[in-house]
């Protein structure tokens, strides 16, 4: 297991709330405060055995303890099989209610994930949800075209949600983005055609005076398996036209 950026005053402070808490209630808020502000960062990933596959969690066993992580039916699927070896990202949520851990089986589905927590009203399990029926390149892709109707297949997201998304996101990514999430996620690109070829044919519109988003728009209602970038480009570009 690896921790990530624990600050060094982590364990004064945690000691601080318990020597100046006024009472046994005051010493719960202020550590919670504390394992918020410095525990959600803190671990990285883990790395051991495979123990158990749930439906939607796993338990991997590291340094003699199993630590129990959600991950979506997307993440399950690139998963070894119980007693190999794994290496799972992870986010460390602390609430009120409780401690839990969510795994992804790559790096970009992992900021993906602490990405959609920016947007108000989405919580890890919200964020897993999009993670279970999106892959981040299709997100970026989404909330770069306005596409509502794509963030809504998301379980429990419904119209609002999905435009808040866009709304509080929008202005974080870029189409390069959504290249780097399609190329670099374990699986993602694997089967998946001309992935690339959209992309270049958004950046080529938006040279011709487009904007992002209505390159974007264009593109996703024109492209198809095995179109060349220049395929999808005139097919945008006369779609354009035509409305």
């Amino acid at each position: 297991m690896t921790l990530n950026r624990m600050d060094s005053g982590f364990f004064v402070w945690l000691a601080l709330s318990f020597c100046f808490g006024y009472n046994e209630a005051k010493r719960e808020t202020n550590v919670l405060f504390i394992l918020k502000k410095f525990g959600e960062s803190m671990i990285s990933y883990i790395k051991g055995t495979l123990e158990r596959r749930g439906e939607n969690d796993i338990i991997v066993e590291a340094g003699g303890i199993g630590y129990r992580i959600f991950v979506s039916p997307a993440t399950l699927a690139k998963l070894p099989q119980t007693g190999e070896a794994v290496q799972i990202f992870t986010y460390f949520s602390v609430k009120e209610d409780g401690m839990s851990l969510y795994g992804f089986a790559a790096r970009e589905e992992q900021e993906m994930f602490e990405k959609l927590l920016l947007v108000n009203g989405v919580g890890p399990k919200g964020a897993l949800g999009f993670l279970s029926v999106l892959n981040p390149s299709e997100i970026v892709m989404a909330i770069l075209s306005d596409d509502v109707k794509t963030l809504s297949k998301a379980p429990g997201v419904g119209r609002k949600t999905a435009q808040r998304v866009i709304l509080d996101l929008k202005d974080k990514f870029k189409t390069e983005d959504a290249v780097s999430s399609f190329e670099g996620a374990a699986g993602i690109a694997e089967g998946v055609g001309g992935g690339d070829a959209k992309f270049e044919a958004i950046d080529a519109m938006t040279a011709l005076g487009y904007s992002r988003s209505e390159a974007a728009q264009a593109v996703n209602a024109v492209a198809a398996e095995g179109m060349t970038t220049e395929d999808i480009l005139k097919a945008a570009l006369k779609r354009m036209i035509t409305f």
